[in-house]
C-alpha cells in the first residue's frame, strides 16, 4: 500500500481533562515515544506532539499498519483502554493534512487563533527531526503547515488580538470578581505559562500578584520581568491564606495544590471564598478540594466550557477556513507528485531503453538506412518517449490519486 499522511490522536473536543492528562507527554517522554514508534510496522516517519489540550501522532507511512503501531504503544506504554481509544481520531490523507493545517493555524484550539500554538508545533517538529523521525515527507507537511499558519495571520483578523488559556483564565476572573485590582492573586509556577498568566494578569489592572515557585530564583525572575512580587516557597502558605485568586501553571509531577494544604488554610480562611483557576495538564490541583467551604476551583474543562459559552465565530475564522480548504487542494497535489519524481525517473529510463532496443531491432530487420532516415527514425520514436512520460507526469500531478489506485499502467 502507498504510504500516505495519517494523524492518530485525542483533543479537549474528544477527551475530558482526566483522559488528556493520562495520554500527555513530556518532552523526554515525547522523545522515547519517538524512538519506539520510529520501530513500529508501517511507520516511516512520525512526529509527537503533546500539550494540554491534544496529544497527537502524526505519521507518514502505511496508513492500517501505522495506527495499529500506536495503537500497540499506547496499549503496552499507557494501559489504554477501550472506552479511551474511542476518545481518538483517526485521520487520513487530505482529512489529515486539514487538521494538521488548521492546528497550526490555532483553528483547532480552545481559544481559538492562540498564538503560542505555533511555538509548540515548531518544537515539535525540531524534537522529531532532531530524533530522526521526520524525514521528507514530514518535513513537508510541517514546513507548508507553518506556511499556512502565517498567511492566516497575515490576510486575516485571525492574529490580531493575543489569545490564550491564561487570558481566558483571567477573563473567567473578571466574571466572578469584576475589577482585579484589589483582590489578592496568587500565580502558582514561573515558567511559561505562568509567564503569560502574569502578564494578562497585569494587563486587565491587577496591582496585588504574587508568584510562587518551587525554585525562588525563577519566581523572582518572572517577579522582575512583569512587574509583580514573588513569594519564597517556604513562606506561601502566608500569600495563599490571604489569596482571593489562585492560578496555577507549574509543570510539576503530582498535585501542586492538595487536599491536605487547603486542610491547612481552612482555619485561617474561615469560609472565605477562594478561587482557583487550573491552567495545567496533569492537573496541579487535586480535584478534591471542592468539596471545602467557599471554595471554586475550574480546571480546563470548565475553562473550555466558560470559552464555548460566550464564543461565536471569531473574527478572521471563516477567512481562515477557506484558506487551509485550498492550501490543502493544492499541497496534497504537490506532495503526491513529489514522492511520484522517483517513479517517473524510473519509468523515463524504462522507456528510453525499450526505445533502444526497438530501434536497433528495427536497424537489424529493416535497415541500414543512410544516415539522415536513421537519424529521423531516432528523432521521431525519442519524440514519442517524452510525449508518454509528459502525459505519465501530468496525470500524476492532475490526479494524484491514480498512483495509488493502479491507474498508472493504463496511461501508459
Amino acid at each position: 500500500m502507498e504510504p500516505t499522511f495519517v494523524v492518530v490522536g485525542l483533543n479537549h473536543r474528544t477527551a475530558p481533562v482526566e483522559v488528556r492528562e493520562r495520554f500527555w507527554m513530556s518532552g523526554c517522554r515525547q522523545a522515547e515515544a519517538l524512538s519506539m514508534l520510529s520501530q513500529g510496522e508501517g511507520i516511516e516517519e512520525v512526529l509527537v506532539f503533546s500539550t494540554c489540550n491534544r496529544t497527537e501522532f502524526v505519521v507518514w507511512g502505511d496508513a492500517t499498519l501505522a495506527v495499529n503501531s500506536v495503537l500497540r504503544f499506547l496499549t503496552a506504554e499507557y494501559d489504554l483502554k477501550l472506552c479511551e481509544w474511542n476518545s481518538f481520531y483517526r485521520l487520513l490523507d487530505d482529512e489529515a493534512l486539514a487538521h494538521a493545517f488548521r492546528v497550526a493555524c490555532g483553528l483547532d484550539s480552545m481559544c481559538i487563533g492562540e498564538e503560542q500554538i505555533g511555538r509548540q508545533v515548531s518544537s515539535a517538529w525540531q524534537q522529531a527531526r532532531n530524533a530522526g523521525s521526520s524525514g521528507r515527507s514530514l518535513d513537508a507537511v510541517l514546513r507548508k503547515a507553518l506556511g499556512v499558519r502565517r498567511r492566516v495571520r497575515k490576510e486575516t483578523a485571525l492574529g490580531s488580538h493575543f489569545v490564550s488559556a491564561p487570558y481566558a483564565a483571567v477573563e473567567l476572573a473578571e466574571q466572578i470578581f469584576g475589577s482585579l485590582s484589589s483582590r489578592n492573586i496568587v500565580l502558582l509556577g514561573a515558567g511559561k505559562l505562568g509567564e503569560i498568566a502574569s502578564k494578562a494578569l497585569v494587563s486587565r489592572g491587577a496591582q496585588s500578584v504574587t508568584v510562587i515557585n518551587r525554585t525562588d530564583a525563577r519566581a523572582e525572575e518572572l517577579a522582575r520581568k512583569s512587574g509583580i512580587r514573588a513569594c519564597v516557597f517556604t513562606d506561601r502558605w502566608a500569600s495563599f491564606a490571604q489569596a482571593d485568586l489562585v492560578v496555577s501553571a507549574t509543570a510539576a509531577p503530582g498535585f501542586a495544590f492538595t487536599v491536605e494544604d487547603m486542610r491547612r488554610l481552612a482555619s485561617d480562611r474561615k469560609g472565605r471564598k477562594l478561587v482557583l483557576i487550573d491552567l495545567a495538564l496533569p492537573r496541579d490541583i487535586d480535584p478534591a478540594v471542592r468539596e471545602f467551604e467557599g471554595v471554586l476551583l475550574y480546571d480546563l474543562e470548565d475553562l473550555e466550557r466558560a470559552v464555548e459559552s460566550r464564543s461565536g465565530m471569531r473574527a478572521g475564522e471563516r477567512e481562515a477556513e477557506q484558506i487551509v480548504l485550498k492550501e490543502v487542494q493544492g499541497f496534497r497535489k504537490e506532495l503526491m507528485a513529489d514522492h511520484a519524481a522517483p517513479e517517473l525517473t524510473a519509468l523515463r529510463l524504462r522507456l528510453d531503453e525499450i526505445c533502444r532496443q526497438e530501434l536497433e531491432s528495427f536497424r537489424l530487420e529493416q535497415g541500414p538506412f543512410p544516415k539522415d532516415q536513421d537519424q529521423l527514425i531516432a528523432a521521431v520514436s525519442a519524440r514519442i518517449t517524452h510525449k508518454i512520460a509528459g502525459s505519465l507526469a501530468r496525470e500524476l500531478k492532475g490526479h494524484p490519486e491514480a498512483r495509488k489506485h493502479g491507474h498508472v499502467s493504463a496511461t501508459v
